[in-house]
């Protein structure tokens, strides 16, 4: 076994050979991506990969490896899945960097498991309060623990949720609220997403060297003198409210630079 920073370095040679296919790592998580028009190359990415590890004396172990197939859910045609890889299981459901998501682009399953892990967590914090903890250090352990559970990576998955998954949040911190775990002048977890949408954009849009900088549309060059705005990038006719990107862009847009 390796470290995930010895990993780092070790697969920075490793990428996918087909056009238009892409293969993301993070640590020692390697995902790799293929649009339906190149699906039959996934053996062959697939085999890439373990020549690879083979030259760097690593063993892919084909049973820890999964396949999903995302489809859109508005489609008037049903589609038919590609075949499934041999030793290769194909899910409807994977969790990726901590994020669950459904084949459908449905992240209702990630809203049921971190509720039911914050949960869980809720029994540590009674058990402090039994032994006596300030109710003001009580509520700071809550958002330093279960807030910070209940958000983890929203930019990345707020888009995605429905009118039901949103309510689902709100009523377990209303909980929280009618319990004292958590000050009725905080923020709802509409607010807490959007801070945490503004505080990435803010962080992609000042830095060149960061991961989702390359994303982000040229900027405008035109001669009028419109209303400001808080940035200068080009927004596209269509835009899927759904992306992070796209969201923060046309939201931000509306928002006059003062």
């Amino acid at each position: 076994m390796i470290s995930p920073a010895s990993y780092v370095v070790h697969a920075s040679d490793l990428v996918s050979i087909t056009a238009g296919n892409s293969l993301c790592k993070y640590a020692d998580d390697t995902y790799v991506i293929i649009p339906a028009s190149n699906h039959l190359s996934r053996s062959a990415e697939l085999d890439n990969i373990q020549t690879w590890a083979n030259h760097n004396n690593l063993h892919l172990n084909r049973a820890k490896c999964v396949e999903i197939v995302f489809s859109q859910t508005r489609r008037r045609r049903p589609i038919d899945p590609p075949p499934p890889l041999p030793d290769i299981t194909r899910v409807s459901t994977i969790k990726i960097l901590g994020v669950t998501i459904t084949n459908k682009l449905s992240v209702s399953d990630h809203i049921s498991s971190v509720i039911r892990s914050c949960a869980q967590s809720l029994h540590a914090l009674r058990t402090l309060r039994h032994q006596g903890m300030d109710q003001e250090l009580l509520q700071t352990v809550y958002r330093a623990v279960i807030i910070a559970k209940l958000m983890y990576a929203s930019s990345a998955w707020w888009g995605f949720t429905t009118a039901a998954d949103r309510q689902r949040l709100e009523s377990f911190l209303r909980r929280a609220r009618r319990s004292g775990l958590y000050h009725t002048d905080r923020p709802t977890v509409a607010q807490l997403a959007e801070d945490a949408d503004d505080t990435l954009f803010s962080s992609v849009t000042r830095s060149s060297n960061h991961l989702l900088h390359v994303l982000l549309p040229e900027h405008t060059n035109h001669p009028y003198h419109l209303r400001s705005r808080t940035h200068s990038f080009k927004l596209s006719a269509q835009h899927d409210n759904r992306n992070f990107i796209d969201r923060m862009l046309f939201r931000q847009a509306h928002s006059v630079s003062v």
